[in-house]
């Protein structure tokens, strides 16, 4: 449950870190706050939190190698809280281990759907298997099926239906389904996904079951 989380907040700039604070723990998470790099490390190693958010331009210790060191010993979802906004410093930011990034200034609302969303992924991806009605993937045996007859995906195909398969009866839009699927937000690959999906459906879809429906003006959502 999000009221049982815990956020650990690494931002220098003390009434942004307050104003984070302020609307998580209106949103039921608990909260702790370093205001620079070194004790940020510290306290990811002490607090075990269940997420982080990141300022990369800290003092003590930048924010780039804070989220290096804890990706090499914990499996901590990270979200970066960024002004930089170019393609490569984006880039950049997921290649040393970032989960996730919001640029500033940005929505309340929106960080806390970030969180939601990168917490509920993290813990279905402690299951094993996955499930949406005779849809099934093994993560252990890297194998998905349909009624227990084994599919053949691409690798792209596959991350696609894993993004659906964690995110159940939730409308996706093509960016959010590139971003959580290729970790990237970049426009590039939106026409590529439908041609995907559109691939996917004919491997997956049998008589009654077209599990993988289009929103108009939404996206793409998998019943289950």
């Amino acid at each position: 449950m999000d009221r049982n989380s815990r956020i650990l907040i690494i931002e220098d700039e003390k009434k942004i870190a307050q104003w984070i604070k302020i609307y998580l723990e209106k949103a039921g998470f608990q909260t702790s706050t370093a205001y620079d790099g070194r004790d940020g490390l510290e306290m990811a190693r002490n607090t075990k939190p269940d997420l982080i958010l990141l300022d990369l331009m800290i003092p003590g210790i930048r924010g780039e190698e804070v989220c290096s060191r804890i990706r090499q010993r914990h499996d901590i979802p990270i979200i970066i809280l960024t002004a930089k906004n170019t393609k490569r410093d984006l880039l950049n930011g997921l290649d040393i281990g970032a989960d996730d990034y919001i640029t500033k200034p940005f929505d309340p609302e929106e960080l806390i759907g970030r969180i939601k969303a990168l917490l509920r992924r993290s813990r279905k991806e402690t299951a094993r298997i996955l499930q949406c009605g005779p849809l099934e993937y093994n993560r252990d045996e890297g194998v998905f099926s349909v009624n227990g007859e084994l599919i053949e995906l691409s690798q792209a195909q596959l991350s696609i239906m894993l993004v659906f398969m964690e995110n159940p009866n939730v409308i996706l839009s093509r960016s959010r389904l590139i971003e959580l699927a290729f970790q990237s937000r970049f426009s590039g690959y939106e026409r590529a996904i439908d041609n995907h999906i559109k691939r996917i459906r004919h491997l997956i879809n049998r008589q009654d079951f077209n599990p993988i429906k289009t929103v108009y003006g939404g996206g793409y959502k998998l019943e289950c």
